[in-house]
C-alpha cells in the first residue's frame, strides 16, 4: 500500500495590503487553479485532507474536498511563519527578508518567529497528523515557507531554493516510508 504525504502550498490569494497576509482569501484565479490542482492530485487517492487555519489554505482545501469527497480537517500549528507584525513589503524586500530568514534559522530576522521556531511548530503538527493516520495518504494544505522548512530538513534540499520554486498553488509528494521527495509540481 502506498502512503504518501502530500504537502500543498495554497492557491493564489487576493492580496489586500491593508490586511495581514494570514487573513487573505483566495482570488477568483486562485479558485480556478485550486480546481486544476484537485484534478492533478486525484491520482494519489487522498484519504485524509488537512488544512491550516488561514483562509487561503482553507479555501484551497475546500475546493480539493469537493473532488476528493473528503471533509477538510482544520489543524492548528500549520499556519505560515508568523509575520503578522511585519508591514506589507515590496516583492524585492519580501524576498530579501525571506532569504535572511532561511540563512539565519536561529535569529529573529523577520516576523515574530525564527525559522527554527516555525519549523518546530509546523513539524510537530505534521508528525502528530501522520501518527494519527499511519496507513493513509494524507494531504496537508499549508504555506510555502513552513513547507520549505519542513521538506528541506526532511530531504536535505535547500529551503530557500525550494521556497523560490513553489508556485500558487503547488504540491510536493513525499514517500512516508523513505522520506524521499517523489514529485514536485506547480499548477498554473
Amino acid at each position: 500500500m502506498k502512503t504518501n504525504l502530500i504537502l500543498v502550498k495554497h492557491s493564489l490569494p487576493e492580496i489586500q495590503q491593508s490586511l495581514p497576509a494570514k487573513e487573505w482569501k483566495l482570488s477568483e484565479e486562485g479558485s480556478r487553479r485550486a480546481g486544476r490542482l484537485a484534478e492533478r492530485l486525484i491520482q494519489y487517492q487522498p484519504e485524509i485532507l488537512i488544512s491550516s487555519t488561514e483562509p487561503k489554505a482553507l479555501g484551497t482545501a475546500e475546493i480539493l474536498s469537493e473532488k476528493f469527497n473528503l471533509k477538510p480537517q482544520i489543524v492548528g500549528g500549520l499556519h505560515e511563519h508568523d509575520r503578522s507584525s511585519a508591514p506589507y513589503l515590496s516583492r524585492d524586500d519580501f524576498e530579501n527578508s525571506v532569504r535572511a530568514f532561511f540563512a539565519n534559522p536561529d535569529k529573529l530576522v523577520f516576523g515574530n518567529e525564527t525559522a527554527n521556531e516555525a519549523y518546530e511548530r509546523f513539524a510537530q503538527a505534521v508528525y502528530s497528523i501522520l501518527e494519527s493516520y499511519q496507513n493513509k495518504t494524507v494531504v496537508v494544505v499549508a504555506h510555502g515557507t513552513v513547507i520549505s522548512l519542513f521538506v528541506s530538513r526532511l530531504t536535505g534540499i535547500s529551503g530557500w531554493s525550494l521556497w523560490q520554486e513553489l508556485g500558487l498553488p503547488s504540491f510536493l509528494v513525499i514517500d512516508r516510508r523513505s522520506n524521499t521527495l517523489l514529485e514536485k509540481e506547480n499548477i498554473p
